[in-house]
């Protein structure tokens, strides 16, 4: 009895967290890796470090009179498994930085904090601090602290190598200065801020049209293939925020909407700023497709509706401005470095919200 006993004991050893695949040490050296860049997007508004159970961000509402916080949350989608697949894990972080204040902004709202989320199936350090580092400067470049996040390992649900990341940021704008579709008047002017490249919109299609092709040759296109597909997202919220105290906000002048162009491209993105009765007209011939969007076209082959409504097609945010204003927003963006260009207009309309022209 006391011989199967110890047997039976001997056959319930204890097994550890790490035994399940989880890192314990790893994480922790992860933290190690990542504290300076995480630091470096904070201000005194910021209380604390990494490490604690909380993000703490002392919000001064001196100097505001109405202030609005306003919310978004965003991921990358597939392309995270072309990065996956390509190594290439630069970039990411601005994709996720871009698609999250960039929908703040397009109400008006300035980004304050952000916090990440981080799942992997094995936790290697140096790769999560390539992860969360690229956010961390992405933050930089939006003026955005970084206050917190989370990394979890996940064994046996994700491959080793596989990952995915999300984000959540919070930001503040005047409740009388919120942009918006009841600013928008007829005869007001849509000027087009380009795109980096896809962003992080329309993968699932990209993966399938270039199964099967060595990514690391150009294929015709000014770079390798690689490169194209992987170009991080464009951060636009400095520039329209630029814009935006240049001008001001307000029905007769200055912006009076904006518009992130996403997933749904310019048709599904751009009647979301319009109110009822009223419609935008994109110009198609006030700008040409970047190379990459004509490979895609051409390489899928993918018609020409199916591209408008996937990609952005070189239209990485639309300012909605007065005609007056128009100028003036051109020439701030030119001196940030920016070719916008005047993509068309809004009029009155009864057969629908968009139309493109030319």
């Amino acid at each position: 009895m006391a011989e199967r006993d110890a047997g039976l004991d001997a056959a319930r050893r204890s097994v550890s967290y790490g035994d399940a695949g989880v890192d314990l040490e790893a994480a922790e050296r992860s933290v190690g890796l990542i504290g300076a860049r995480v630091a470096a997007t904070h201000g005194p508004e910021v209380l604390g470090g990494i490490g604690g159970f909380g993000g703490l961000f002392r919000f001064d509402p001196t100097g505001w009179r109405d202030p609005i916080l306003v919310s978004s949350s965003d991921g990358v989608g597939t392309k995270v498994e072309l990065a996956r697949q390509l190594g290439r894990l630069d970039g990411i972080g601005h994709d996720l930085v871009g698609m999250v204040v960039d929908d703040l902004v397009a109400v008006g709202a300035r980004p304050l904090f952000m916090n990440d989320y981080l799942a992997v199936g094995r936790l290697d350090p140096q790769r999560v601090a390539d992860l969360v580092g690229g956010i961390a400067d992405a933050c930089v470049l939006a003026s955005c602290a970084l206050v917190g996040g989370e990394t979890a390992e996940h064994p046996g649900l994700l491959e080793p190598d596989a990952f995915d990341v999300a984000g959540f940021a919070v930001g503040v704008v005047e409740h009388d200065a919120l942009l918006g579709p009841d600013r928008v008047r007829a005869g007001d002017v849509l000027l087009a801020l380009p795109s980096s490249g896809p962003h992080a919109n329309g993968y699932s299609l990209i993966r399938r049209i270039v199964a099967g092709l060595d990514l690391s040759e150009a294929h015709g296109l000014p770079r390798p293939l690689s490169d194209e597909l992987m170009e991080p997202t464009r951060v636009h919220a400095p520039d329209v925020l630029a814009v935006i105290d240049a001008l001001g906000v307000g029905e007769a002048d200055g912006v009076h909407a904006a518009c992130h162009v996403t997933g749904g491209g310019l048709p599904g993105n751009l009647p979301r700023v319009l109110p009822p009765g009223l419609g935008a007209v994109v110009d198609r011939t006030t700008w040409d497709w970047p190379p990459v969007f004509r490979w895609l076209a051409e390489h899928g082959p993918v018609e020409d509706s199916e591209m408008w409504r996937t990609f952005n097609c070189g239209v990485g945010m639309v300012l909605v401005l007065a005609a007056d204003a128009v100028d003036a927003a051109l020439a701030v963006l030119a001196g940030r470095g920016v070719t916008a260009w005047r993509l068309g207009h809004v009029e009155q309309a009864s057969d629908g919200p968009y139309r493109l022209a030319g």
